[in-house]
């Protein structure tokens, strides 16, 4: 078996450790045995979405994202076409504001792929902290960090998760992230996917499953350290005292 991972524009879109995230999925899959093609795309390069098995959009800063734009729409329709039938997608803080309609900020209004049907619109202060969600996706909770100027507002759309602690899309919804089809768009960084292998596995398992037409669960990995690390994060953010103190320190 193999899969082939698109890592979309990191010359523009690598602000938050997105390599880490392409690292990851390759890693774990070498680790049970499977084949991993990693293909960084250039702006500017040819993208044939039918030989690619999971996308990867980062994050990057406003200016970054406007550059990238000219790009992402050439391609709009092929990539609607991926997701649509079903492509993995994990795209990252910028990536994610990317596939919605538009990102306004402080200057200008960035038009997106609108792929997914959410908007996003710049505020002054910065939603900058360690974050835990509950994903109806997973058992495990999911950490992360999150740091970025836009409110994201997702309609209709299934949130990634719910929000224990942290900021989260607007700060004020309780809510973090899209889920749609195969798609996790999220804010989480620092990388995502070391921190919380489960998430990583669940994008590969379903792109296996897309590609080879049955039902795949992969091997469990020796993930002990990586669990010991997600239940410290998660129980310490769980920590009303913590909580409380962090609460008043940012409002102090």
């Amino acid at each position: 078996m193999k899969l082939t991972i698109g890592h979309l524009y990191p010359d523009l879109l690598n602000l938050y450790g997105d390599r880490g995230n392409i690292q990851c999925l390759r890693k774990r899959l070498e680790w049970r045995g499977i084949e991993a093609e990693v293909i960084p795309f250039i702006s500017g390069d040819t993208i044939d979405f039918s030989k690619l098995d999971v996308v990867l959009l980062g994050g990057g800063s406003d200016r970054e994202q406007e550059l990238v734009c000219s790009h992402l729409q050439k391609i709009r329709e092929d990539f609607r076409t991926y997701v649509e039938e079903d492509g993995v997608v994990l795209a990252v803080c910028g990536g994610y504001q990317l596939l919605g309609h538009y990102y306004k900020t402080q200057t200008k209004t960035i038009e997106g792929l609108g792929i997914l049907n959410i908007k996003t619109e710049w505020e002054p202060e910065r939603l900058i902290r360690n974050i835990v969600l509950n994903s109806p996706l997973f058992d495990t909770p999911v950490v992360g960090f999150e740091n970025h100027g836009g409110r994201t507002y997702i309609g209709d759309h299934t949130p990634f998760g719910k929000v224990v602690f942290g900021l989260g899309n607007t700060g004020k919804s309780g809510q973090e992230g899209v889920i749609y089809k195969n798609v996790i768009a999220t804010y989480l960084h620092g990388p995502l996917l070391p921190k919380n292998p489960h998430v990583c596995d669940y994008l590969l398992e379903h792109a296996l499953q897309r590609k080879y037409g049955t039902e795949i669960h992969l091997e469990p990995l020796p993930d002990e350290l990586e669990h010991k690390a997600n239940s410290y994060i998660a129980d310490r953010y769980n920590d009303k005292k913590y909580v409380l103190k962090e609460t008043i320190k940012r409002y102090t």
